[in-house]
């Protein structure tokens, strides 16, 4: 828990320093102190509100016993089983199969998963899922994902900004436009990258807290199977719409997701697979 507030400080850390670097490109000391203030701003902000704007960003909707009693009811018996209070559980209509958890900590934690992923998995199966998405909340690994969703969202609007109006130096002079350009690129990248070197790592945590938690090793290994294999023909529109919240599903909903490996936001389905089957053979 310690080592995970250490990640999520730098993190946010990380992307302040972002935020002042477009600041000082768009207006030089002055840009870079209303940048900087900006950034700490949408900081305090993403941390009380991120779970929400990304559960509206999917249009979630929220289910009970009543409305979804098979999700709900596996997902309050994992929750147990984790020692976790019981999540708020959503709903995506969705064809791709995917699943994601979201929330700033275990007592505010929710838990989506889209209409394909339901209809594509077995029980046994969406059980291995949904157990991975609660080893994400056990592990505060929500507070970390959704914050630096909102955050690179925020720093790609900058970089927008200071590519399409510019920028002043102190004496009020026009800034190379060329250097626009390149924080326009780069900087949208920079973020991505600081999500990406966290993610990855973070996914096969989860996938070894959800197997614990399930108790089932291979009924995780055989949805990631499934869903990377149908993932890869259905969009996700809402992810497209909002390529930064990609890194927080259980596999890339992201079309073009199969590009190097420096720039994938999830290990390879592969290595997952195989590192749940050891599991299996070793007992969990």
């Amino acid at each position: 828990m310690t080592f995970n507030w250490f990640k999520t400080t730098l993190l946010m850390a990380a992307i302040v320093a972002l935020f002042g670097v477009i600041g000082a490109m768009i207006g030089g000391k002055s840009g870079m102190l209303l940048a900087l203030l900006f950034g700490g701003a949408m900081n305090v902000f993403a941390y009380w509100n991120s779970d929400k704007m990304v559960l509206r960003m999917y249009n979630a909707q929220e289910v009970d016993a009543r409305s979804a009693p098979e999700l709900y009811g596996m997902v309050a018996e994992l929750a147990g089983r984790a020692g976790l209070p019981m999540p708020r559980v959503y709903v995506i209509h969705e064809d791709q199969p995917n699943a994601f958890a979201t929330g700033r900590d275990p007592e505010h934690a929710a838990v989506a998963a889209t209409t394909g992923i339901m209809r594509l998995l077995d029980y046994r199966e969406l059980r291995g899922v949904m157990a991975h998405e609660l080893a994400h909340v056990r592990h505060r690994d929500t507070l970390i994902s959704t914050i630096s969703a909102t955050m690179a969202g925020a720093i790609s609007a900058l970089a927008n900004f200071a590519m399409f109006f510019g920028g002043r130096d102190e004496e009020g002079r026009a800034v190379n436009p060329i250097a626009g350009i390149l924080v326009a690129i780069l900087a949208p990248l920079a973020a991505s990258l600081i999500q990406m070197a966290i993610s990855r790592a973070r996914e096969f945590e989860a996938d070894r807290g959800g197997a614990e938690i399930s108790g089932d090793p291979l009924a995780l290994a055989s949805a990631l199977r499934k869903i990377e294999y149908y993932a890869q023909g259905l969009p996700m529109y809402a992810a497209e719409a909002h390529p930064e919240t990609a890194q927080m599903m259980i596999i890339n909903p992201l079309s073009g997701g199969g590009v190097d490996s420096l720039f994938r936001t999830h290990p390879r389905t592969e290595e997952r697979i195989a590192r749940l089957n050891e599991m299996a053979r070793g007992g969990v």
